[in-house]
């Protein structure tokens, strides 16, 4: 621009007021003045002039194309297949080499856009999608465009920590998370450090309280919702149900017996559950697993006949006999006291106590009323009556019955066969 603005002047130059320069030499001086020279960490958006095999020129609006070589195509990968001569790209300065060329960056480009994003999300506290592109001992990294930020294992939701491989080596106990998408927020920002530190555990918590706002107004009494299992109490078991959770009561998990919620579901299940209640002053949830499972009495008939011996464990012991519930099954039968034993019982701890297991006959079946018999002493084996060896053995075989002891025993026989029952009673006794 120097050199044509000299030749311009040298030959235009006299022609109105001695050595004043021409208007349009002024013109294009005033031109070259509006040109903005690049400088070094800038970010401009260029136009992509040629693609070649070592290097991209684009033209940044400068009085030459800048230059991104090939070491900067390798670090943009998938994209460099998308740019094309004319595509528009932002670009970050570097340097001017020793030949005067510009020399740009597509990816530092990327990733200063991409902090100024993130330090826009830290600033507006924004929730953001993120997907699990690594990890390590401490926790998973998330790539936010070029920029790499970390979620601490502790900034991780319940319901995510659910889902590591516990028996895993330390080091590969977060890999199942790999390609997993995550709710995150930025926490802690440093540019200078290339700290970006996000969170999943406080966007979760914010976007379950706007969630739980819609939930409670679009739920009903009867609404069957699926849902994971988040977390376990003594009293039951706490179910996502899609940015809320709700309770289903130690009660209302099985038809059966439960002591404590591990024993039917575990941390990270993904269950159907009806909905009992909804309070919507209290902001509580109340829901179901065993009413979406058959009830135990329906399929009586079907698993069941007289006759049929059964596994139960005892229940409670009353005057009148002792409860077993049937192992297979949340139903109870009673075992009449008459049905313990062969012999007069007169309380059933005599003969079992809570908390054993017996096998029992089923003798009666009262689908209607709800009721089972069972017998203790049915169920139990027939003992076989002993065999009874009736060879006479010869006195001199046996030297220790006496002849004097043998002649007596038939003496008494021989009474007891002849004389009646009255006349015996002495002799007897």
């Amino acid at each position: 621009m120097n050199t044509e603005y000299q030749n311009f002047n040298s030959s235009y130059g006299d022609t109105m007021n001695g050595d004043a320069p021409h208007p349009m030499a002024l013109l294009l001086e005033e031109m070259g003045d509006l040109v903005e020279q690049p400088q070094t960490g800038q970010v401009r958006n260029g136009i992509v002039m040629e693609v070649g095999n070592n290097e991209i020129l684009v033209d940044i609006g400068s009085k030459s194309e800048g230059i991104v070589n090939g070491r900067e195509l390798e670090r943009i990968g998938d994209e460099f297949g998308t740019l094309e001569v004319g595509a528009e790209v932002p670009v970050f300065v570097l340097r001017e080499d020793r030949d005067g060329n510009v020399l740009l960056s597509i990816a530092r480009a990327q990733a200063e856009k991409d902090w100024e994003r993130a330090e826009g999300l830290l600033e507006s506290q924004s929730i953001f999608d993120g997907s699990v592109a690594g990890y390590n001992r401490g926790g998973v990294i998330v790539k936010l465009g070029q920029v790499r930020g970390f979620v601490p294992a502790s900034q991780l939701s319940n319901t995510t920590q659910a889902i590591q491989d516990r028996e895993a080596d330390p080091e590969e106990r977060w890999s199942s998370l790999v390609g997993c998408e995550l709710m995150l927020k930025v926490i802690d920002l440093d540019r200078r450090r290339n700290r970006l530190i996000l969170s999943e555990r406080l966007a979760m918590r914010e976007w379950r309280k706007h969630q739980k706002e819609t939930l409670l107004a679009s739920l009903s009494e009867g609404d069957k919702v699926e849902g994971l299992v988040s977390s376990l109490a003594d009293f039951g078991a706490f179910v996502d149900i899609g940015g809320a959770d709700g309770l289903v009561h130690l009660s209302e998990l099985s038809w059966s017996r439960v002591r404590h919620p591990s024993e039917v579901v575990s941390i990270g299940d993904k269950i159907e559950v009806q909905v009992l209640n909804v309070d919507r002053e209290r902001r509580r949830i109340g829901l179901s697993l065993r009413r979406l499972q058959p009830k135990p009495w329906d399929t009586v008939g079907d698993k069941y006949a007289v006759g049929q011996v059964v596994r139960g464990t005892i229940t409670k012991l009353v005057n009148f006999g002792a409860f077993a519930r049937l192992n297979d099954d949340p139903i109870e039968g009673l075992i009449h006291i008459s049905e313990l034993a062969d012999r007069r019982v007169g309380h059933p701890k005599e003969i079992v106590s809570e908390g054993e297991e017996h096998d029992l006959r089923i003798i009666r079946i009262d689908v209607a009323r709800r009721r089972i018999g069972l017998s203790l002493k049915q169920a139990l084996p027939e003992i076989p009556e002993p065999e009874i060896d009736w060879t006479v053995v010869p006195l001199e075989e046996n030297p220790e019955i006496s002849v004097e002891e043998t002649v007596a025993e038939s003496a008494v026989e021989e009474m007891v066969v002849a004389a009646p029952q009255e006349e015996l009673e002495p002799v007897l006794a």
